[in-house]
């Protein structure tokens, strides 16, 4: 997954969400015996401790531009697990509108949503695409391995759906502009990952969402791996990758449960079979021509249309992992725009 460029656009003044905690673990004073590392990312400690470099810095929810005409809170879903939500509402719609549940990426170990990256382009998508979206925070691996980023999806899916029952007053100024019968789930990278199988999770008993209605999925360079090796995988990578080959299998090791190994089905969502099976929604998978996972994520697709299932693949020239969020060339700018274009269009069809 993502981020191992340093986005100099991004960067500056860090702007700290106290609810954020980039190290954790036992005292730094004894940690002498590294086990895993991405480099700027994450260190792993064998006696636990965790570092987290402040590579991206976290803003706050109002810092928005104002010709956006977006509104941004956070709020507090549950803080035993400190977990929590950033809901960002467009202004200048005339009607109900759909709502997006968001989860970013990070190979499962990293990333926020109070990272400006991810704000800034989910503030965005919320103004041109004209939706509400809830960006979710969840727990991260490897304190939290999986299915614990699968848990709080759950948690935040379902902390929705008792706003949206309750019709709870202290949440109207979001609500009220919400479509219920108009919800998508959407993410990337390993937030797509998170996105696929919370629907899995979900396929059996949709009606437990009333009175929301789930159309469909949007999953962007979805995080998927697995034993063998792709031609993608295995091909050259451009310099300054945002996901290199050893990256991605370190964020397997450190986020899948201890004992598996890249087969399991929560990593290679064609191990069991299980998509043929699955009652799943309309799906948007927005791929990259130069990501390491664009063979993974092609296959995945193939597999969903083998299975009867409505999916739309759209393959984005010249760009690889995480360029919406992380490059800012011409190039990746219209892209971005590209993207954003395609997002609105599934979600309006």
């Amino acid at each position: 997954m993502l981020l191992i460029v340093l986005v100099k656009k991004i960067m500056g003044v860090l702007s700290l969400d106290p609810r954020q905690s980039h190290n954790t673990g036992k005292n730094h004073h004894n940690h002498p015996n590294l086990v895993e590392e991405i480099s700027g990312l994450i260190k792993v400690y064998n006696n636990g401790y965790v570092e987290r470099p402040p590579i991206i810095s976290n803003i706050p929810c109002n810092n928005i531009p104002s010709e956006l005409r977006v509104t941004s809170r956070d709020i507090m879903i549950d803080r035993f697990t400190n977990m929590w939500v950033r809901i960002y509402v467009p202004h200048h719609v005339q009607k109900k509108v759909p709502l997006v549940v968001y989860f970013h990426g990070g190979g499962f170990c990293v990333g926020s949503a109070a990272w400006s990256c991810y704000h800034e382009f989910i503030a965005n998508m919320a103004s041109k695409v004209g939706c509400v979206v809830v960006s979710v925070n969840y727990r991260l691996a490897p304190e939290n391995r999986l299915p614990a980023a699968y848990d709080d999806g759950y948690t935040a899916l379902m902390w929705v759906k008792q706003q949206a029952a309750s019709g709870n007053r202290e949440h109207a100024w979001w609500l009220s502009c919400c479509n219920l019968s108009g919800l998508f789930l959407a993410g990337d990278s390993a937030g797509a990952n998170i996105v696929h199988n919370l629907t899995l999770r979900t396929s059996s008993s949709l009606v437990a969402l009333r009175p929301l209605s789930l159309r469909g999925t949007i999953l962007i360079q979805p995080f998927f791996g697995g034993e063998p090796r792709t031609l993608s995988e295995k091909a050259p990578q451009p310099h300054r990758s945002a996901l290199t080959l050893s990256a991605s299998d370190a964020y397997w090791r450190m986020s899948l449960p201890l004992g598996s190994n890249r087969d399991h089905p929560w990593c290679n969502p064609l191990a069991n079979n299980s998509l043929k099976s699955a009652e799943l929604p309309a799906m948007l998978v927005c791929v990259s021509e130069m990501d390491i996972l664009m063979d993974r994520n092609k296959e995945f697709c193939s597999a969903l249309v083998n299975a009867g299932k409505s999916v739309k693949m759209v393959v984005y020239k010249g760009v690889g992992h995480g360029f919406q969020i992380l490059n800012n060339s011409p190039l990746s700018n219209a892209r971005k725009q590209e993207m954003i274009a395609h997002v609105k269009a599934f979600i309006n069809s």
